[in-house]
């Protein structure tokens, strides 16, 4: 990965350096288990002192996004290292199996009747069961519902979605209530740090997110001889934002990027023959015109994390649930 930085950006190179290894982790440029450059390497890579990269990678840590293995160097966490892992104790299940084992003998029921009555109970008890409460923490509420709907389609009956906005937290009391009070909280690695310092002891797990179909499809489809300008609101992500549109669109030479508050965005705009914005820039595309297109940089939820990261927990809670029931409930 290149950790290019913007020299001629305001932004402190340290902020610019954690930002894109944040947003990489959000967008899977960087996977879990994967080992980031050393201090020296890294700080060579980027042209900052060693200092400022030993800065960064000690927030990283403190916000759970990286850990160190002594005399190995220092690696992307698992986006689920913090929550509780491990599966029940099997030693006391088989218990409660021998338990119903010996009972069921003892009245005199065959093997094929005790597995009817345990998968009929089952059933039952999940039926019964509540959904688990998932809140999806976003940037911006209208993408934050198209993120919650995806994770909702993927996690299907086994839980609730529903979405809301880093500024919505700060500024509601009653939502900060629901939110702390939910079975899970996903957000983006750039903002799981936030969201757990507002909402103390609150299951926050940060998901990936990778750009949409539609997004490859419209940046593979450009005109080669097209004049591209990329437009990213939030400046520790335009690097990456940059590489993701060349990497979709590698045929496209001319590609320019800026941010959303750059003074020279105006005078820019109307040279472009292709407007490419992040989400929450979408008033950029009302004010082209006539023969300009604009399209949004969207990303969506990886449904293969979904499936295989979040699925899995619920799904244990929901287990650890059924066990703590007592055996006389009706």
């Amino acid at each position: 990965m290149d950790f290019h930085l913007d020299r001629s950006s305001p932004l402190p190179l340290g902020v610019q350096l954690r930002g894109l290894i944040e947003y990489a982790i959000t967008f899977g440029a960087l996977k879990a288990g994967e080992k980031l450059p050393s201090v020296r390497v890294m700080a060579e890579m980027a042209g900052v002192a060693p200092m400022t990269v030993a800065q960064v990678y000690s927030e990283l840590k403190e916000a759970e996004l990286v850990f160190s293995k002594p005399g190995s160097g220092t690696f992307i966490a698992d986006a689920k290292q913090s929550l509780p892992s491990g599966m029940p104790d099997s030693g006391l299940l088989y218990q409660r199996i021998d338990d119903l084992l010996e009972c069921g003998i003892g009245m005199g029921h065959t093997v094929q009747e005790l597995g009817q009555l345990v998968i009929g109970r089952f059933n039952d008890r999940q039926r019964n069961f509540s959904q688990k409460r998932v809140f999806l923490v976003g940037n911006f509420i209208a993408s934050a519902r198209d993120y919650a709907a995806s994770v909702a389609e993927t996690l299907g009956n086994s839980a609730l979605v529903e979405a809301t906005t880093v500024t919505d937290l700060k500024s509601d009391e009653l939502l900060r209530r629901r939110a702390a009070a939910a079975d899970l909280l996903l957000t983006f690695a750039h903002r799981r740090r936030e969201v757990s310092h507002l909402l103390p002891g609150a299951r926050v797990m940060n998901i990936n997110l990778i750009p949409s179909e539609n997004t490859r499809r419209a940046l593979a489809s450009l005109d080669p001889l097209t004049r591209v300008l990329v437009v990213s609101i939030f400046p520790e992500f335009t690097a990456l934002m940059s590489e993701g549109v060349k990497r979709f669109a590698p045929h496209v030479d001319h590609i320019t990027v800026i941010q959303r508050d750059d003074p020279s965005l105006a005078a820019q705009l109307p040279q472009a023959d292709t407007v490419v914005y992040a989400t929450g820039a979408e008033e950029l595309a009302a004010g082209l015109k006539p023969g300009q297109q604009a399209f949004e940089y969207r990303h969506v939820p990886d449904t293969g994390d979904i499936q295989r990261v979040v699925l899995p927990l619920l799904q244990r809670d929901f287990g650890n649930a059924l066990d703590s029931k007592e055996f006389n409930e009706n």
